[in-house]
Parts: structure tokens; sequence; C-alpha cells
């Protein structure tokens, strides 16, 4: 089975970074990663503006991306009112986040776990009435930066409620860079177990304390195969202290190709991206890739 990106840098990446860019460098990014072959892209995010102004008109975004040639574009949403903005845009799937832990969630959406779960479950069976995939994104899923470990039995029981009701898939979140490969497999073992090999799951992590790409690598050891990456690695959040970028789109796209797993995009386009990003938000980015070049595999 072919790995799936799902490219998370126009929202997740640029989230946190100090240079908002205008609605026409988000279009001219989307593009840029659409022509190297990226066919999954978490584009935007229906938040309010005072919160994350680097969110701000993702309406106006979704109407001049490209279409067409098997690209689909998701939003993310946090709320009810998110969410109905989100399905009077032209989106091909609707991304739910919350945190896994109390202290986490009340910071970054203003409500209890409790609370959350409550409201998504009618997001998604609001969503899925309208027809959309939505996937739920369960941050924290590794560790939390104010409580420490948050106990898996708990994301799974969160997880549950979202399946029955109705959502397309679960994506595991390292929010902040805390998880180690075996607590990766582990989980993931863990998920197959409760709910089935049959049920999409998707890995989402940070590369804060440099384990990023090995923990990629051990998902796709345990059989997932749906990755969120961001290009150069950009990211954050900006609820979660010291929290650096995402895993970096062409250096795990870069790692199953050296393996010789199937990734239908173009590295070398990513990195002329990555370093086009570097001149538009005046400051250098953590992909690996783009400094050091591919391998070099002719004669010696």
């Amino acid at each position: 089975m072919q790995v799936e990106i799902v490219e998370v840098g126009p929202r997740d990446g640029l989230q946190t970074e100090k240079q908002h860019l205008s609605t026409d460098d988000k279009v001219r990014l989307i593009h840029q990663l659409v022509d190297a072959g990226v066919r999954k892209l978490e584009a935007v995010s229906f938040v309010n503006p005072k919160v994350v102004p680097q969110m701000a008109n993702p309406e106006a975004v979704l109407e001049q991306v490209p279409r067409g040639q098997g690209i689909q574009y998701a939003g993310l949403v946090l709320s009810q009112s998110g969410a109905e903005r989100a399905l009077r845009c032209q989106l091909d799937a609707v991304h739910v986040a919350m945190a896994t832990s109390d202290t986490f969630n009340r910071k970054n959406a203003r409500r209890s776990v409790e609370q959350s779960v409550s409201e998504i479950v009618r997001i998604v069976q609001d969503v899925r009435a309208a027809g959309l995939p939505v996937v739920v994104c369960l941050a924290t899923a590794f560790g939390c930066p104010y409580e420490g470990d948050v106990p898996f039995h708990r994301v799974l029981g969160i997880a549950e409620q979202f399946l029955a009701a109705g959502c397309s898939g679960i994506t595991l979140a390292d929010t902040v860079g805390a998880a180690n490969p075996a607590q990766v497999s582990d989980g993931v073992r863990k998920f197959a177990d409760r709910f089935g090999a049959e049920v999409p799951l998707g890995l989402h992590f940070h590369n804060t304390r440099g384990l990023g790409i090995a923990n990629v690598y051990a998902g796709w050891l345990a059989g997932v195969r749906r990755f969120d990456t961001s290009v150069g690695g950009l990211g954050g959040c900006p609820f979660a202290p010291k929290a650096v970028g995402n895993v970096c789109t062409e250096d795990v796209v870069n790692m199953f190709q050296e393996m010789g797993v199937s990734v239908e995009i173009d590295t070398r386009q990513l990195t002329e991206t990555a370093a086009w990003l570097e001149g538009v938000l005046g400051h250098p980015l953590d992909g690996m890739l783009m400094k050091a070049g591919p391998v070099y595999h002719g004669e010696r």
C-alpha cells in the first residue's frame, strides 16, 4: 500500500509564524506543493482570526487554489461555528482537532476534554450528514507539556466516541514531540487491537526532540500508511511550550523513496519551495534534505 502524505504546512506550518503570509502567498505555497506532486493538503483553518491571525481568510484561499488531478483539500475546525464556515466552502474533507489532556485543551480550545468531545461528536455527525469525510486529530496523544503522560486508554476511549459518531478516521498527534518509536509502535498496536486494522489511522509528529522521522518509521513498521508532514519542517503550536516544527515533508518523502517505498512526490521541487519559504518568512527552516541534498548513488 502506498504511503499517504498529508501536507499540513499551509495550516499547521504557518500558524505560529511571526511573518503572516498574505492570501496570495498562501495560494502560491499551495500551488508549489501541488506542482511537486502533493495531492492531500490540510490547507486552511476556520478559527477566529483575532486568536490566530495567521489563519485569516480561509475562504479566499480556497477560492484560488488549483483543482482537479486528484487534489484533495481539508480544512481544520475546532468548534461548531468553524464547522459551519467550512461546510460553506469547497472542501474534500474536514479535519477536527482536540487535545486529550484537559489543561492543554483548555488553553487551545477553551473547553474541557468532556466539553470538546460532546461538541465534536455533533460536528462529526453534521459533516457526515453533509456528505464529507471527517478525520479527528487527537492532540497530546503521546504526552502533554502540562500534565505529562496521557493514559492511552483515555485516548482510545475518546477515539471510540468519534468512530461511533461516524468519523472517517483518527489521527494521533504528538503535539509537543514527546513520543519515542517504542511508544508509537505500542500505541498503533493498541489502536488496532481495539478497533481493528481496517479503521484508518494517521500519525502527526513534531520534531521537538529530534525523533519525528524515527517515529514516522516506527509507525510505518507498525502498519500506518498516512502521515501528516510539513514542507521545510514548518510548524509548531502557540499553546505548546518549546514545540518546534512538524516532521519535514521532503525529509519523510526522501526516507521512503530511499527505502524503495512508492511516494510520487518530487523532493527537488519541495526543497525549492522550502527555500522560497525561507525568503518569505525571513528565517531558516529545519528541513535537512534542503541543506544536504539527495544521497549520491553514482560510481565511487
